[in-house]
């Protein structure tokens, strides 16, 4: 299956549309969308979030890799991958560069502020990588629309309090966002079927593991350290080689 340009990329756009009329209907509101309204829209998107991770991680259920049950291989996968997360310290870097960037730009105007603030709101997580990588390698592009919706949502208040600084955000989201999907893209093209090749059933469930931690932190249930967990993306092929060779 050959993906076209439009197909591997279409979830960044939809992300950028997304982002420039939240921007724009943000400048026009302009601190008018109350708290509570605020508060019922991120329930909803958190709901529909706890929705598509549990569809995700459905995927664990489809992989065979030898006498490793699949649900299983994907335990010790998010595991480790946790594991290497702390270790790295993944979480606590990230909330450094962003603590840094926000400090460094504070004084340099709101324009700036807007779009730095924008940027690693909107390109910083794992759902940015998450719904990239899906779209890239089966031109799946549910998680990156709900991502979109979500960074509209947050465009809107942004941009009502830093002005139109957030609207250059979509810069970034072209080139990280998209730079992703392409780079995944070229990837899928050594495989047979991206669809239903296990190795990407693996990252899609381990992915969708992380998607409801994602769900569980917009619903403040807790603070899952989701960031944490991205290096599982990267072990999930090799531990399914791993247990296709012992089994």
């Amino acid at each position: 299956m050959t993906l076209d340009f439009f197909a591997k990329t279409s979830g960044t756009w939809i992300n950028v549309l997304a982002v420039a009329l939240g921007t724009s209907l943000g400048l026009l509101l302009k601190h008018r969308l109350p708290v509570r309204m605020q508060r019922n829209i991120t329930q909803g998107v958190a709901l529909i979030t706890l929705f598509i991770g549990f569809s995700m991680a459905g995927s664990l259920t489809q992989v065979k890799a030898g006498r490793v049950d699949s649900v299983v291989l994907g335990l010790i996968t998010m595991v480790l991958g946790g594991l290497l997360g702390e270790w790295w310290q993944i979480e606590a870097k990230l909330e450094s560069l962003g603590d840094w960037l926000k400090a460094r730009f504070k004084g340099s105007g709101s324009l700036t502020q807007g779009f730095v603030v924008a940027s690693l709101l909107f390109c910083v997580g794992p759902m940015t990588v998450l719904g990239s990588l899906s779209n890239g390698l089966t031109g799946d592009d549910t998680l990156l629309t709900l991502k979109s919706v979500m960074d509209g949502i947050s465009s809107v208040a942004l941009s009502s309090s830093f002005g139109i600084g957030v609207g250059f955000s979509i810069v970034i989201i072209l080139l990280y966002q998209g730079g992703i999907s392409l780079v995944a893209g070229v990837l899928a093209q050594a495989l047979p079927n991206p669809a239903t090749d296990p190795q990407i059933l693996l990252i899609t469930g381990v992915g969708g593991l992380m998607i409801l931690g994602t769900g569980i932190n917009l619903l403040e249930l807790t603070q899952v350290r989701v960031a944490s967990f991205l290096p599982a993306l990267g072990l999930a092929p090799v531990l399914y080689q791993i247990a296709k060779f012992i089994g």
